[in-house]
């Protein structure tokens, strides 16, 4: 299983808030089998403790500590959202990048993703992908610098 394929893509989304957001991310973990339906509502419980927005247009919600032992498989699910979706205090994520990472693995991704996405060249290219794979392209490029 890949950390990152096309059913984990969702581009032009729509969320009325961060929590529905961050529930699409982890909905798409789900489905592909990384994690059960608890983790959801750990990746909520996460982003209450501390927002998981990083700055920039970017959010990259995962699930708390304790949440650890129910991810089954290292996987990534990115959705673009186009119009923004907030995250609070006038922070507005267009990328919404969910983790759910077995042992440290949270790590490197967390760091690749933050990398991939602080070159304004290639955030600009993923917002404007206009397909899975085009995204997907961009983001493995990205990590195996």
């Amino acid at each position: 299983m890949t950390i990152l394929s096309t059913n984990k893509v969702k581009l032009g989304a729509k969320a009325a808030d961060k929590n529905e957001a961050i529930r699409m991310a982890g909905r798409l973990l789900v489905d592909a089998g990384h994690v059960p339906e608890e983790y959801i509502e750990k990746m909520i419980e996460r982003d209450a403790l501390s927002s998981t927005y990083m700055g920039g247009g970017l959010a990259i919600p995962h699930g708390t500590n304790e949440a650890k032992p129910l991810v089954k498989s290292t996987g990534m699910s990115i959705l673009v959202f186009p119009d923004g979706v907030s995250f609070g205090d006038g922070q507005v994520a267009k990328l919404v990048v969910g983790i759910a990472a077995v042992g440290d693995d949270h790590l490197d991704i967390l760091t690749n993703v933050a990398m991939i996405c602080s070159d304004e060249d290639s955030f600009d290219s993923i917002l404007t992908a206009d397909s899975e794979e085009r995204l997907i392209a961009i983001f493995e490029s990205g990590m195996d610098e």
